[in-house]
């Protein structure tokens, strides 16, 4: 069965479920899945350099918004997934496309450690992965090819697949991320809990008639 999630690298809930699908695929044992992890760029407004973090949230909230409140249910959901966010040390918001590319460029089977390692650097140690150099370190502290990744980036590597995620979002109609489609007719979004994502597996597993 194919799982497809669509994601972005600054979306913290993205974040939540992917720790959640890989606790439910941990449950999972019926038939073998295979996850595809597909690109989303939320705002690609961002300039490449990015914003002030604390002021592009405020923004978003028109003003009327705290930053706690931003950061409270994505806090709490991460702590029960033993996930740690560090908001509060966030001094960037990135444009995320150049983080997506990276991610296209992995070879498929290191796709989901590396978005993993991905989350980690921007929520957990508040780095900037909108940034070559970051992005380069992180794919070679998990043995790729980092000359050969910051080449591509340099260029315009990965950016068809990027574009291509992009385009099978707009088709389906996806507005937010997180975004799972499984087995190409179950689908749900936002951060599913691991026991909603398993009951949406066992209906994707099941015969069409028995729907």
């Amino acid at each position: 069965m194919l799982v497809e999630m669509f994601f972005d690298t600054a979306c913290p809930w993205c974040r939540v479920g992917q720790r959640h699908l890989q606790l439910a695929l941990a449950q999972w044992q019926a038939e073998p899945v295979s996850v595809r992890y597909r690109s989303y760029v939320q705002d690609p407004s961002i300039p490449p350099e990015g914003l002030d973090f604390r002021a592009y949230m405020l923004a978003k909230g028109q003003g009327k918004t705290p930053l706690g409140a931003f950061f409270d249910g994505p806090q709490r959901a991460g702590t029960a997934a033993g996930l740690a966010f560090r908001f509060w040390d966030i001094e960037r918001t990135p444009n995320t496309l150049l983080s997506h590319r990276l991610l296209a460029l992995a070879p498929e089977q290191r796709t989901g450690d590396l978005l993993q390692a991905v989350f980690e650097a921007y929520f957990a140690r508040a780095q900037d992965i909108g940034d070559l150099e970051v992005l380069v370190v992180l794919a070679a502290n998990l043995g790729l090819d980092a000359g050969s990744l910051r080449r591509q980036l340099q260029g315009e590597g990965g950016l068809p697949q990027v574009q291509a995620d992009q385009q099978r979002a707009a088709t389906l109609g996806i507005r937010d991320v997180p975004f799972f489609l499984l087995a190409g007719r179950v689908a749900f979004g936002g951060a599913q809990t691991p026991e909603g994502i398993l009951r949406g597996l066992r209906v994707a597993a099941r015969p069409i008639t028995d729907r």
